[in-house]
């Protein structure tokens, strides 16, 4: 945990060496089969795309030791934001080469031609290199073919299933952006998604990659459930409080809101600019789909069945999510007992941050563009009440960043490879 900085968008740097990352281990598959040709032309036009460079992976000590072959990355749905995201963030990842994107409606075309900032770099770079966006099919024979080594689905809820389904998980390393494997329950599942789950004996395999809390089982997984961007920004200050029983299970309320790339790109009334400017407003209300996921966080850390009333808004900013949540405090426990156990918690993690006592409130810009989260805990004015704020990119540590994080983790990289850069302000 960063020691705090008035500069809000500079306070969460670390120092050199700390918590950079784990040491090194292999990547995530050594054997290279012949490169798919997906790989092979740029989005600038033809020709043969540059070799990507060999990184070097340090040790423990500083010291090199190997420099490996980059981990063959696959994005099945890279026309949506979490797609281009990933792209942005892996643009400045040392172990990777982008070898197959898929985009239904956008099949054959390049990248840049989708999401115009992905278009520009100097020739040969990382984004002059990317392969034109394909269909899924194309992908997915991609790597049964042994192409690929690592897979990041950002397909919709409820499609993704039997898409994974297909991939040699045998060979084949997942990090799943949609819902469909977030909920243990299968039942459950098909309440909140309207249909029975198409994957049943594959949802024992995944591990949902709450990075922080998850580590070790992230490390061994083969497909790993990215959390939704809600869960993460209310689980990563609850969970730790009930784990510890410092806050009552009873009555947790979490009023949420989010910027309005939480609704994808596709084209909705609700989200054109004249409907979703100058103004907030609540959506979801009791129905909204991650209020299962978060109370399946909320029940493991306390041991029993937790529910929680969960709102989420809509206000008009790009990106970004603020979440406010109300706790009643265990007996003798106080706001400071929250502060100092989520403080204990996250002390050495390099991407969440608990501010200080009488420090103001984190601000969504203060994460913009980040793999960061910040939390702080002030005391309510009702007596043995507390209230609790995060603030996260709903599209980085709610989204790609964090799949990025659980990738690393995964394949054994410093954690904080491709994904050390500043927040954007102002």
């Amino acid at each position: 945990m960063a020691a705090f900085i008035p500069a809000p968008a500079l306070a969460w740097r670390r120092p050199a060496g700390a918590h950079a990352g784990r040491a090194a281990r292999p990547p995530c598959s050594v054997p290279r089969a012949p490169p798919s040709r997906l790989a092979r032309r740029p989005s600038g036009g033809g020709g043969a795309t540059a070799t990507p460079p060999r990184p070097t992976v340090m040790a423990a000590d500083g010291g090199a030791t190997t420099t490996p072959t980059p981990v063959r990355v696959a994005i099945l749905g890279a026309s949506g934001y979490t797609g281009a995201e990933l792209l942005r963030l892996l643009s400045s990842h040392p172990h990777t080469s982008i070898v197959a994107l898929s985009g239904e409606r956008s099949a054959g075309s390049p990248m840049g031609s989708v999401f115009p900032h992905l278009a520009f770099g100097p020739p040969g770079g990382f984004v002059q290199s990317l392969p034109d966006l394909t269909t899924t099919a194309e992908v997915v024979a991609v790597a049964q073919a042994g192409a690929v080594d690592v897979v990041f689905c950002c397909l919709p809820h409820a499609t993704t299933q039997t898409i994974i389904a297909q991939l040699p998980l045998d060979k084949v390393r997942v990090v799943d952006l949609s819902a469909d494997f977030r909920l243990r329950d299968v039942d459950t599942y098909a309440a909140w998604y309207g249909a029975p789950h198409a994957a049943v004996e594959l949802q024992g395999q995944a591990v949902y990659g709450l990075t922080e809390l998850a580590r070790d089982a992230v490390r061994g997984a083969r497909l790993v459930a990215n959390p939704g961007c809600y869960p993460t920004s209310a689980q990563l200050p609850l969970v730790p409080l009930l784990s510890a029983g410092l806050i009552s299970p009873a009555d947790i309320i979490v009023d949420a809101k989010s910027g309005v790339t939480g609704a994808g790109r596709a084209a909705k009334v609700g989200t054109l600019f004249c409907e979703a400017a100058d103004g907030m407003s609540a959506y979801g209300v009791a129905a909204h789909r991650h209020a299962p996921e978060i109370e399946q966080g909320l029940s493991d850390a306390a041991g029993a069945p937790v529910d929680v009333v969960f709102t989420p808004h809509l206000v008009p900013l790009a990106r970004g999510i603020l979440s406010t949540m109300y706790v009643k405090l265990a007996a003798g426990v106080t706001a400071d007992d929250l502060r100092a156990r989520l403080a204990a918690v996250y002390d050495e993690e390099p991407f969440v941050h608990v501010l200080p006592a009488g420090a103001a409130p984190p601000h969504t810009r203060h994460v913009r563009g980040s793999n960061h989260a910040v939390m702080a805990v002030v005391a309510d004015r009702v007596a043995g009440r507390a209230i609790l704020v995060c603030v996260i990119d709903n599209i980085v540590k709610g989204a790609s960043g964090q799949a990025i994080q659980n990738m690393n983790v995964m394949c054994g990289f410093p954690e904080m490879d491709g994904l050390g850069a500043t927040p954007v302000f102002p």
